[in-house]
């Protein structure tokens, strides 16, 4: 426990601060940079994050993980909140305001800071996100299971589920399909 919070007994509490998109890395970094220079700040900011999920992103039939933002635009700030650190992170290049009503930073409830795992790793690891970059109407092979080697129009995409909905050509007409994402590549056109 800091001294300040001997003092107060204040606790820090996770805080959002909206960022202009594409920034958040960069304030988050901004916001360390700035604990790290001034003593005084030191356990009043005590961490900033920026969350992220893996996400496999499936391109012209390889696949590869990518680190995705699951909110883009905000940056999670952990801190004690008062004047003065609300001044340093609201004055931070790209930061344009927090979320809360007015101008007062609203601290996250602790279900909120248990969900998105900012005070330590989920129990179960989830699996990971697959983007598929097909659309509807592209071809495909099947790549595995049964109709391996197959080609098949996509007729609908289920993100949710990673699956397709396509149609296979057997004996001149269409067999509709549900088929995983990992699956299937992408046909060049």
């Amino acid at each position: 426990m800091s001294e300040e919070e001997k003092n107060t007994g204040a606790q820090p509490q996770w805080y959002v601060a909206h960022t202009y998109s594409g920034y958040e890395n960069k304030v988050k970094s901004d916001i360390e940079q700035t604990v790290k220079n001034r003593e005084d700040l030191k356990g009043r900011i005590v961490a900033a994050a920026v969350p992220t999920e893996k996400a496999t992103v499936v391109k012209d039939g390889k696949s590869r993980t990518v680190d995705r933002k699951l909110f883009p635009g905000y940056v999670y700030v952990k801190m004690i909140q008062d004047d003065q650190t609300w001044y340093v992170v609201r004055n931070t290049n790209g930061v344009t305001g927090f979320v809360g009503p007015g101008s007062k930073p609203q601290p996250l409830s602790a279900d909120e800071v248990r969900q998105l795992g900012l005070d330590g790793p989920e129990e179960a690891e989830a699996e990971p996100v697959v983007e598929f970059a097909g659309s509807v109407g592209d071809k495909v092979r099947i790549i595995s299971g049964a109709w391996s080697g197959y080609d098949a129009v996509i007729r609908e995409i289920n993100n949710s589920r990673q699956t397709l909905q396509v149609g296979v050509e057997v004996f001149g007409r269409e067999t509709p399909l549900t088929i995983g994402f990992k699956d299937v590549e992408m046909i060049e056109k």
